[in-house]
């Protein structure tokens, strides 16, 4: 292994908690660690792995060694995986015994801010998965989604808009995880406050291959109101409601049925007003 390559980047200056920051530096300690006594951190965002990648890394440690120590937490039985997942799995496929590691002394909230962090660097973590993460973070961190924000150096709009795909019905969150839709799809989807209708409209876009600006037209499109047929009345209706509307002094709607039945609709403001119209009726 080179040693030292790499570890002068602690993920631990990237995000600090509120009573500590983790760092890793070329004075840490770089341990072998026996495979069998490491476990997977219960924190890890991260739901699939790409067996090819695992396989490709693993073909690169069996050729080069392996480049950087993954990073552990000492446990009453062994070690959970801080960072380093993937290469822990690689070094498994090989049927290695032990690995090269670095064992930090971190609390549980550490923990499971390296874990995200490390994924979260990583382009092809899922869009789900990425809000998960963020979710988490807000949920065990108590942190707001302007703090969060702040930490992770993105903008709020961009976490709030993340987290906002939790709220996708569950077949459109499967359509995003599939690659069926994109998250371009999925956020413009979120505008559709019925669920029922998102569902319908998100089964379109995946039958016509709309793109994201296609999405946006049909949905604009739809929201357009729309605009009612004028019907011509028949000159005869219309001059006996201007016969009317002169002998009682108010508005008056005639409607007439194709079988030539119908009613008269006779507006008055207050009370006073359908008295003197009710008088001059009778």
């Amino acid at each position: 292994m080179a040693k030292g390559k790499g570890l002068g980047k602690g993920l631990g200056a990237i995000f600090q908690t509120e009573n500590s920051k983790v760092e890793i530096n070329e004075n840490d300690k770089i341990l072998e660690i026996s495979l069998d006594k490491i476990q997977k951190n219960p924190y890890q965002p991260r739901t699939i792995f790409d067996q090819d990648k695992i396989d490709e890394l693993a073909e690169s440690i069996e050729k080069n060694g392996l480049l950087q120590p993954i990073i552990l937490k000492k446990t009453l039985s062994g070690y959970y995986i801080i960072a380093g997942e993937r290469r822990y799995r690689a070094s498994q496929k090989l049927g290695l015994e032990k690995i090269s590691a670095i064992v930090k002394d971190i609390s549980d909230e550490d923990m499971m801010v390296f874990a995200i962090l490390e994924n979260l660097q990583r382009e092809d973590l899922s869009v789900l998965e990425e809000a998960s993460s963020y979710q988490q973070l807000i949920e065990n961190l108590g942190l707001k989604q302007e703090e969060l924000a702040k930490r992770l150096g993105k903008s709020r709009p961009y976490v709030a808009n993340t987290l906002r795909l939790l709220n996708l019905p569950l077949e459109v969150k499967e359509m995003l995880a599939s690659g069926k839709i994109s998250a371009g799809h999925a956020k413009v989807l979120l505008s559709i406050k019925d669920k029922n209708e998102l569902l319908l409209v998100a089964n379109k876009l995946v039958k016509e291959k709309m793109s994201v600006r296609a999405l946006e037209e049909y949905l604009a499109k739809e929201a357009k109101p729309k605009v009612k047929k004028v019907i011509k009345k028949d000159e005869y209706i219309a001059a006996e409601e201007e016969r009317l509307k002169k002998r009682l002094g108010t508005s008056i709607n005639i409607k007439q049925a194709k079988n030539n039945s119908g009613k008269i609709e006779i507006e008055f403001k207050d009370i006073d007003e359908y008295q003197r119209i009710v008088d001059l009726l009778g």
